[in-house]
């Protein structure tokens, strides 16, 4: 089911890249398609974390989630930059816990983490996540765990 799906995703990427319909094109694509699913299956590389078809319809719900942090995100570094006497920029290097237990989850969350603009994840080990914040509040309110719970919530929960 995994080769099906990833086929018909590359069919897809591929004729919304290319944008023609030429049938020389086309054959083009579809060798190239069949040739990428057979040394990804060769290579046993699509498994269920690569590949995490089980997850793209919740993904969405995540997404609208993130999309509200990074505009406070942004409306807080612009703000810092407008006025930086009252909101003073004040780096910060904080260690968080990887409270996500599958790889999956931590690349999601530090990833997420660097999305936001103000942060930036230095850092993956098996126990914590390196985060570079632009201030104490914003290095504070990751210091909560409260994205690592909405990937947990949003994402992960069956």
């Amino acid at each position: 089911m995994r080769y099906i799906s990833f086929v018909l995703l590359l069919v897809l990427f591929w004729i919304t890249l290319s944008g023609h319909f030429e049938p020389l094109l086309l054959a083009l694509g579809a060798v190239s398609v069949l040739l990428t699913a057979f040394l990804s299956h060769r290579m046993n590389i699509i498994d269920h974390e690569s590949y995490p078809l089980h997850l793209s319809l919740k993904f969405p719900i995540y997404y609208s989630y993130l999309f509200g942090e990074i505009v406070k995100a942004n409306i807080d570094v612009i703000k810092r930059i407008l006025s930086w006497e009252k909101t003073p920029i004040s780096p910060q290097m904080i260690e968080i816990p990887r409270s996500q237990l599958t790889d999956l989850g931590a690349v999601i969350y530090a990833n997420s983490i660097t999305l936001t603009p103000g942060t930036v994840t230095i850092k993956l080990s098996e126990e914590s996540l390196t985060v570079h914040a632009l201030s104490k509040e914003v290095a504070d309110d990751l210091a909560t765990g409260t994205m690592s719970k909405e990937i947990t919530k949003r994402v992960f929960k069956e």
